[in-house]
């Protein structure tokens, strides 16, 4: 009985450390044994969630012999997390950090790590500057245009917001700007461009979050529309590689539209989602790249909770 007690407490320290550590293959394979689970009863659970994969699927992914990348194979490492008894995005979180290993031919992107201090940083900001996190509005429609300069690098974007107050005495928007890595958002500018003025700004140089305070000309009542149009200056950072836009609630049509200057234009562009920071990303689609406007372009006509954005890779 002593034994039996010793290899569960053993089992138990290797999934914790796997699991703080990774890599995915290695925290999977120390949930499996943690749980005494062969991998015709986790296929079994795993049948039971609607989610078919096989034995020898499961067997390749604890061996890291093979990765789980398919829409399917991902709601079947959520459905892992429930059948192991493991903290929620425990495993997505490490298929995530496996997908964000530098390579050196290529920009790096926003690494999981990035986006949750920026997360951290902009609820700081809005705590301070006293909003609520959706701000009291729902936005009906944006649209978000995305410049990239001569030098590949960020120059700035555009909003046009149409929002509608759900409580009554709204009067401000808090629109924030996410640099790239290496940015300066001390020296990005805030623009108000139509039916709203620029009030209090917070940024912080680690994470490259700005959030401006955008005063409108009147204050909302519950039911009211509104449309406004705001810019952020940039051109701070280093090359370019993507543009990504969070949502922490579903909400109306969003339309991204990204630009490019005519001497650098990228080989290939693609859309992409993700169900949250922690998650790998899904959803990935080619894009024309449109040659007389030099511009891609998505559009969700509903957008729903996590992130959304379009990709672009350099020659």
């Amino acid at each position: 009985m002593r034994y039996g007690r010793q290899h569960a407490d053993v089992a138990t320290a290797e999934l914790d450390t796997a699991l703080r550590g990774g890599p995915f293959h290695v925290a999977l394979r120390a949930a499996i044994t943690a749980r005494g689970l062969p991998l015709q009863r986790v296929q079994h659970h795993l049948s039971r969630y609607g989610v078919k994969v096989g034995v020898t699927s499961l067997s390749y992914w604890q061996q890291g012999a093979r990765r789980p990348q398919r829409p399917e194979s991902l709601r079947a490492v959520r459905a892992l997390e429930e059948i192991l008894q493991l903290p929620d995005e425990s495993l997505i979180r490490l298929l995530a950090e496996a997908e964000e290993r530098p390579d050196p031919e290529r920009p790096t992107r926003r690494s999981y790590r990035s986006l949750v201090e920026a997360s951290s940083v902009l609820e700081r900001f809005l705590a301070e500057l006293e909003s609520p996190l959706d701000g009291g509005l729902h936005t009906i429609g944006h649209h978000e245009r995305v410049r990239i300069g001569a030098h590949r690098e960020l120059l700035g974007r555009e909003s046009q917001h149409i929002a509608r107050a759900h409580k009554d005495g709204v009067d401000r928007y808090m629109a924030i700007h996410h640099g790239d890595p290496g940015c300066s958002p001390e020296r990005t500018a805030v623009r108000a461009l139509e039916n709203c003025r620029t009030g209090r700004v917070r940024w912080h140089r680690d994470t490259g979050v700005l959030v401006a305070e955008l005063l409108f000309d009147t204050r909302l009542r519950a039911g009211d529309t509104y449309l406004f149009r705001y810019a952020f200056e940039d051109g701070t950072a280093g090359t370019s590689s993507e543009y990504v836009r969070g949502f922490g609630f579903a909400g109306g049509q969003y339309a991204l539209q990204v630009h490019f200057a005519e001497n650098a234009l990228p080989v290939r562009c693609h859309r992409f989602t993700q169900h949250s920071a922690a998650a790998p990303r899904s959803g990935r689609q080619e894009l024309p790249l449109s040659g007389r406007h030099r511009s891609v372009h998505l559009v969700e006509q509903r957008v729903r909770s996590g992130i959304v954005g379009i990709g672009w890779d350099w020659e």
